[in-house]
């Protein structure tokens, strides 16, 4: 036990007032000085883990910035409860095209396109957010350089013990490359189903204009020389059933179902023997160049129809020069590693061997370059154009295992053709 002595001191009104007598004693604290021992102990405890604990959340907010930061792949950023941006990631910089020095204060409506803008769609993705806890989209954004890219966008409410909304949390990922993929693949499946269908017509069709023609043959031979009108009536129905002959092999090379005859050819001596052809054909308005590559690879394909595909191709191009221009024909050897060949579903990795013809005409816009290989797609006249050329185009590379790909840009005076011919020997 521990005692504590206390004294008591009594003061006499008979003596002067001296003290006369004194009482002494003794208390026991030692339960209230153990329980404050205790106390202190469980103090000292709970300081040290608050100290460790706030040491820990301090290491782990440090390491959850670091992290942040160090993201490439997501622009990773949070904005104050107007919008403004208060921090940056690597991956913002990246994906955005602005440094930290340029974002920080700025609001995050510079990053939408002025259509959407003025649609107020920024203030509308913060509302959602605040009233929702979280807005995801995906949509066109625009970088520093002006160029857009479709992004996947999520935005979170930040809220602070009173419940009250005091920022946000925006992550945005850069999906342009994959949409691209995507719309390759709705483009090819596509193109499958109209090769199908367009198939399954024309070969059918065909076979009635061969029994057609085969019997205005026979009509021919037995019309009397003299009857000068019937003779005449058979050669126009021959000569529109010839017409559609040819137009039913248009679509039979569009859907892959012409016969072929592949056999080793020197593209590059296919190109020059047939100069001159090309040069007739467009006019001398318009200037040829060639530019063939040394040690060019041999193909195994169809030469009659590749020479068909070429004319076809100048002839394209000279309906978007009708002021005149150049055309260009090249050759490359070239090899479509796994990364390219990825973005299109039909196309294998490999080498190949390029034809690339190039026109200084007008140029095409998206949406017809989107439609540009369809069948019976055309911007001409009517009467001056079936719209089956870069179908027939399209569809005899793909026949022969090879890849085409069309690069316009309206206005720009230059349009690109570029076949990829598989099977190099």
């Amino acid at each position: 036990s521990t005692l504590f002595p206390y004294t008591t001191l009594f003061r006499s009104p008979y003596s002067d007032g001296k003290f006369i007598c004194t009482r002494s004693s003794m208390r026991n604290v030692t339960t209230q000085w153990s329980m404050d021992r205790q106390l202190k102990q469980l103090n000292d405890e709970l300081e040290q883990r608050v100290g460790e604990r706030t040491r820990e959340l301090t290491r782990s907010e440090l390491q959850f910035k670091e992290l942040v930061s160090g993201v490439v792949d997501y622009a990773i950023y949070m904005l104050d409860v107007e919008g403004h941006i208060v921090s940056w990631n690597a991956g913002a910089e990246r994906i955005k095209g602005y440094s930290k020095t340029e974002a920080i204060g700025k609001h995050f409506s510079m990053f939408y396109t002025p259509e959407d803008r003025e649609k107020r769609a920024p203030h509308h993705a913060l509302t959602a957010a605040a009233t929702l806890g979280k807005y995801e989209a995906e949509a066109w954004r625009v970088r520093k350089d002006g160029r857009q890219f479709w992004a996947s966008v999520v935005i979170d409410a930040i809220y602070n013990e009173a419940g009250a909304v005091v920022g946000f949390a925006k992550v945005t990922r850069d999906l342009t490359e994959r949409r691209a993929i995507e719309e390759q693949l709705r483009q090819s499946q596509k193109m499958e189903a109209v090769g199908q269908l367009t198939g399954g017509v024309a070969h059918d069709f065909n076979n009635l204009l061969t029994v057609i023609v085969g019997n205005l043959e026979t009509i021919w031979r037995h019309a009397p020389p003299e009857d000068g009108k019937l003779r005449r009536a058979i050669d126009q129905v021959t000569r529109g059933a010839q017409r559609a002959v040819t137009l039913t092999q248009q679509l039979l090379a569009f859907s892959r179902r012409q016969p072929l005859n592949p056999k080793p050819t020197d593209i590059n001596r296919l190109v020059a023997g047939m100069s001159d052809l090309v040069r007739r054909t467009i006019g001398e308005n318009i200037a040829v160049e060639t530019v063939l590559a040394g040690g060019l690879w041999r193909v195994e394909i169809d030469a009659h129809q590749l020479e068909s595909a070429l004319l076809n191709l100048a002839v394209n191009a000279r309906d978007a020069m009708p002021e005149g221009g150049k055309l260009t024909i090249e050759t490359a050897n070239a090899h479509l590693d796994d990364g390219y060949a990825d973005k299109y579903p039909e196309l294998t990795p490999g080498q190949y061997v390029v034809v690339c013809v190039t026109d200084t005409g007008t140029g095409m816009s998206a949406d017809v370059i989107a439609h540009a290989f369809e069948p019976f797609y055309t911007t001409k006249p009517i009467g001056q154009g079936t719209g089956l050329g870069l179908s027939q185009v399209y569809g005899f590379v793909k026949q022969s295992g090879g890849h085409v790909k069309l690069y316009s840009e309206a206005g720009e005076r230059s349009e690109e053709h570029t076949s990829e011919l598989q099977s190099p020997i």
